[in-house]
């Protein structure tokens, strides 16, 4: 696909390979694109040519709950897009639930860009969804990142539902995000990592997304709840490269799962991080993305 030119309002800055690179993720324009009667929200940004790395998000998430330390650092050497699925932020129509409906549509959402092959990187449910559409579309994809995520049937999946439900109180009674429970291990350590990146979130200061309704909320939830139940899939079918990373104590989506993921899969590596949990590549965000872009960069399936 041609390149297309930074579009008015975003902040076009130099390139060592003299390619524009479109704003970082504090000031990125928000656009929209319209597939299948739905209107997607979703924000670019990096060097304006190449693969590009699509970001596939967790549950309850919008586009301001990316760490931009992530977006960044990684937009410092490839395109990335970020997006709203349906019905979630500030995009149009009903959310699905199941996770087999949202890839089909984050796959028309990479097609109405114009896109014939991507990178993806899936957090959590985003991660369901990235297995899906390389199973599906394998044309589609070129490389995968899958993060504290597991396979369709795999260990404590199914509840994900009670745990949301019960940090989601805790917060609530402490004055604190959930997410510092549900994503950080309560050492030391995870606590104030939990802090910094709930302070990194917050470094976008105009044009925020709209907070995902609870109706959506409850959808996702219904779909990883199926994910969990379901079958599992025969992943020998992705052939394509995958790095698999996560933290050693996720309670989310259990590590366990991630080794699963890493053993099942024919092309992977594995990133486990100490004394991380669910979110261990926020925690780990500089050594994560030293990994990501070495893993993007490497030569094998151009």
């Amino acid at each position: 696909m041609a390149a297309r030119p930074v579009e008015a309002g975003s902040t076009g800055i130099g390139h060592p390979n003299g390619d524009d690179v479109l704003a970082s993720s504090r000031d990125a324009v928000t656009r929209t694109v319209s597939a299948g009667g739905v209107d997607f929200v979703y924000r670019e940004l990096g060097p304006n040519v190449g693969v590009p790395v699509v970001l596939l998000t967790h549950l309850a998430a919008v586009l301001d709950n990316w760490d931009p330390r992530i977006v960044d650092g990684i937009a410092a050497q490839h395109r990335v897009i970020m997006f709203d699925n349906r019905g979630v932020g500030a995009s149009s129509g009903s959310t699905p639930s199941t996770i087999d409906a949202m890839a089909s549509d984050a796959v028309a959402f990479i097609r109405a860009l114009g896109f014939e092959r991507v990178d993806l990187l899936g957090f959590s449910m985003g991660g369901m969804i990235a297995q899906v559409i390389a199973a599906d579309e394998p044309e589609l994809v070129r490389k995968l990142i899958l993060a504290g995520t597991g396979p369709a049937g795999g260990d404590g999946i199914e509840r994900v539902t009670r745990l949301s439900h019960l940090d989601t109180l805790r917060g609530l009674v402490t004055l604190q995000d959930p997410k510092q429970f549900l994503f950080f291990t309560r050492t030391a350590n995870g606590r104030r990592s939990g802090k910094d990146f709930l302070a990194r979130l917050k470094e976008r200061k105009d044009d925020r997304d709209k907070r995902i309704s609870l109706r959506s909320y409850g959808a996702q939830l219904k779909a990883i709840h199926r994910w969990g139940k379901d079958q599992p899939a025969d992943l020998s079918v992705i052939q394509q490269p995958v790095l698999v990373a996560n933290g050693e104590s996720d309670r989310m989506v259990p590590t366990t799962n991630s080794v699963d993921l890493a053993r099942r899969l024919p092309n992977s590596q594995l990133v486990i991080y100490p004394d991380a949990g669910h979110g261990g590549i926020f925690q780990f965000h500089q050594e994560f993305v030293a990994t990501a872009l070495e893993f993007l960069d490497d030569g094998s399936a151009q």
